[in-house]
């Protein structure tokens, strides 16, 4: 177990000796690495963000009624049987909830950026409204509900609120296939970066792997300063990719402020978690490893022949 600490400090050392050698092409090789990383892990930070958003948002259509406005809310609320009758002409099961306008504008009033304007209103600009919750076996149903309720008398406007969920839902499913190709090709990126690094490495040094070999020592020895050098790449590149993206979301959250403020929202883009960057750390590191891997077995065998 000695043995094995002492050879594994040595090769730390090695790899050390040789990045001190040149730090130039050392740190050069970092920065591109953590380019190439910063550009998926902007598009998971991105994602992960507005996933928790879009889980919160129900997928089942919903289908918002909205009466005339000088309609009486007696002759609204008698509305609701034309409205069943519909639904069991189309054979549709649905949830019917009705929304008197009063009600409507007690909870507009309760949000602070909109009571100050619906106070300079006067009234209540707001009609009576029936919402209609649909269940996801019914969603093929919604054009055709949709027509047959705004041919209701006293109907003004029919909306279905809930569509855009689904898109947005498939929006997420097509930004994460994306993702996925997009991390993996830059993932072959990263490990063609430091195989050719590596390579250069093992060939600025092939004379004292010459000799190392003439002494005894084994290609496990003679590996492991190399592998420890692309882990430190990996390692090192990966958390410059996460600050990279972390600094960049404070001007993109301003920019994000703005336009969240039109939609009464406080969304706002935050960096990963302890537990996503350290795994993002540990897949960088093993893509140095896989590199500098490659690089060594086949850059040492061309010495060895």
């Amino acid at each position: 177990m000695t043995n094995w600490f002492r050879q594994h400090a040595y090769a730390m050392h090695s790899a050390l000796t040789h990045l001190r050698a040149a730090p130039g092409n050392f740190l050069f090789n970092v920065l591109v690495i953590a380019i190439a990383l910063s550009l998926p892990i902007a598009g998971l930070t991105v994602l992960e963000n507005i996933r928790p958003v879009a889980s919160q948002l129900s997928i089942e259509p919903e289908v918002s009624i909205f009466l005339k406005p000088e309609l009486a809310s007696a002759d609204a609320a008698a509305l609701q049987a034309p409205i069943k009758k519909t639904l069991k002409d189309l054979q549709i099961t649905a949830k019917l909830r009705f929304v008197p306008k009063d009600k409507a504008l007690a909870a507009m009033e309760g949000t602070n950026n909109l009571a100050e304007v619906l106070a300079t209103l006067g009234g209540n600009p707001l009609p009576d409204a029936f919402v209609l919750s649909l269940s996801s076996a019914d969603s093929a149903k919604v054009e055709q509900l949709t027509s047959a309720l705004q041919g209701l008398d006293h109907v003004d406007v029919v909306q279905v609120d809930s569509a855009w969920v689904k898109r947005l839902a498939a929006l997420l499913q097509v930004l994460q296939m994306a993702l996925l190709f997009l991390a993996g090709t830059l993932a072959v990126v990263v490990i063609v970066v430091i195989f050719n690094a590596t390579r250069l490495q093992v060939i600025s040094h092939q004379a004292e792997i010459s000799v190392s070999r003439m002494l005894g020592a084994t290609n496990g020895f003679i590996h492991k300063p190399y592998y420890y050098t692309g882990a430190m790449l990996g390692v090192l590149a990966g958390c410059l990719a996460l600050g990279l993206v972390a600094l960049s979301l404070q001007p993109l959250n301003q920019a994000i402020a703005e336009f969240a403020k039109l939609y009464a929202s406080e969304f706002h883009l935050s960096p990963l978690g302890i537990l996503p960057s350290l795994g993002l750390i540990l897949i960088s590191k093993l893509l140095g490893l896989c590199g500098a891997y490659l690089s060594v077995r086949r850059q040492l065998s061309k010495i060895a022949a």
